[in-house]
C-alpha cells in the first residue's frame, strides 16, 4: 500500500466532524422529543415520536461517518466505494434541493463533485487498491 494522501486524510477529518455533529444532533433530537413528549399528552407523543426516528438516524449516520473515516484513514477500499457512493448520494439530495428551490444546495454538490473528482485520482485509487 502506497502513503495515504493528504486529501484522504482531510475527508477522513471531514467525516469526523460530520460524525461528531450527527451524534450530538441526534441526541438533541432525542432529548426535544421527551420535551414534547412529556409536555403535550396526545399531539406531543406523535410530535415526539418524529424527533426520536430523526435522532436515531443521526446518530446511526454519526457512527456510519466514523466507521468510513476509519477505513479511510487505514485505506480500506469499501470505505473508498462508501465515500463514493456518500458523495453520490450527496447529489442527488443536493439536486432534489435545488429543484425545490434551495439554491444554497449548489455548495454541497459541488463539494460532492469535488470528492468524486478527487476519489477516482490514480494515486488515490492506488492507496485503497482499485487500480
Amino acid at each position: 500500500m502506497s502513503a495515504r494522501p493528504t486529501g484522504v486524510t482531510i475527508l477522513a477529518i471531514l467525516e469526523i466532524i460530520g460524525g461528531i455533529l450527527s451524534l450530538l444532533g441526534g441526541i438533541a433530537s432525542i432529548a426535544v422529543a421527551g420535551i414534547f413528549m412529556a409536555g403535550i399528552p396526545i399531539a406531543g407523543a406523535a410530535l415526539g415520536m418524529i424527533f426520536v426516528a430523526m435522532g436515531i438516524v443521526l446518530v446511526l449516520v454519526g457512527i456510519l461517518a466514523f466507521v468510513v473515516a476509519y477505513g479511510l484513514l487505514k485505506g480500506r477500499g469499501w470505505a473508498w466505494t462508501l465515500a463514493l457512493i456518500l458523495s453520490i448520494i450527496g447529489i442527488i439530495l443536493g439536486a432534489v434541493s435545488l429543484i425545490q428551490g434551495s439554491p444554497s444546495s449548489l455548495v454541497g454538490i459541488i463539494i460532492n463533485l469535488i470528492i468524486i473528482y478527487y476519489l477516482t485520482r490514480p494515486h488515490v485509487k492506488q492507496y485503497f487498491g482499485k487500480i
